[in-house]
């Protein structure tokens, strides 16, 4: 049911279809790639056949290469951290932080993997194309679809079928990204006030668990941001 994109990419650069070499896009890659830091502040949506389940928003941090750190404000605190190494998720209520390889992750925030891997859409999408029938939320954006690559194409993700919609403005900023994940599932995510370069501490993308913490190995929860059960 996860999306098997990993989190630290590094495997070769592929051609890419005729879409992807708009100048939209190019300018989209252009402006991430440029940025070894980014912030975005974020609004996540979790729904089934059609309606709201979960709603949770907070700030997340880019560091390249391979690091990002999600902090869930609400409607209660939590922490996904991929440190490189491991990727960290931390729910203070429960006293719990769960750790798994982060080329074994298979969460649902891993598509933007690509922000932190040089933000070039080839090394998580077989195929780009425009998706006309995927409207955009906001004035002057435009939407893509994105054919995720399967295990033949090198990454450890799902079967080549599996797509993601992408929200780019004309300034070529990411203002959505969407899954769906059949029997009625999708997971949405909405970004503003994107920073560039903004100095980020490398100390922000270490976990070092509370006194009292107890850590799991194992698989992350199932629905992303959410406590562990």
């Amino acid at each position: 049911m996860r999306s098997a994109l990993i989190l630290v990419l590094v495997y070769a650069i592929v051609s890419l279809p005729s879409a992807v070499q708009s100048p939209l896009l190019r300018r989209f890659e252009s402006k991430y790639r440029a940025s070894r830091a980014l912030s975005v502040v974020f609004l996540e949506r979790y729904r089934e056949n059609g309606r709201l389940q979960r709603e949770e928003a907070g700030k997340a941090y880019f560091l390249r290469p391979g690091k990002m750190r999600w902090e869930y404000e609400r409607p209660e605190k939590n922490l996904f951290l991929v440190d490189g190494k491991y990727a960290w998720f931390y729910a203070p209520a429960d006293r719990t932080a769960t750790r798994v390889p982060a080329d074994k992750s298979e969460d649902w925030r891993t598509p933007i993997a690509f922000l932190t891997s040089g933000a070039n859409l080839s090394r998580i999408c077989a195929k780009v194309a425009s998706a006309s029938s995927e409207p955009p939320s906001q004035p002057d954006a435009f939407v893509y679809s994105c054919i995720l690559k399967g295990k033949d194409d090198g990454l450890n993700s799902a079967a080549e079928t599996r797509q993601i919609h992408f929200e780019i403005t004309g300034k070529g900023e990411l203002t959505r990204l969407k899954m769906d994940e059949g029997a009625g599932q999708s997971l949405e995510f909405f970004f503003r006030e994107w920073e560039w370069n903004p100095p980020l501490d490398k100390a922000m993308f270490v976990f070092s668990p509370p006194p009292g913490v107890a850590i799991v190995d194992g698989l992350l929860p199932e629905v992303a941001g959410t406590r562990q059960k």
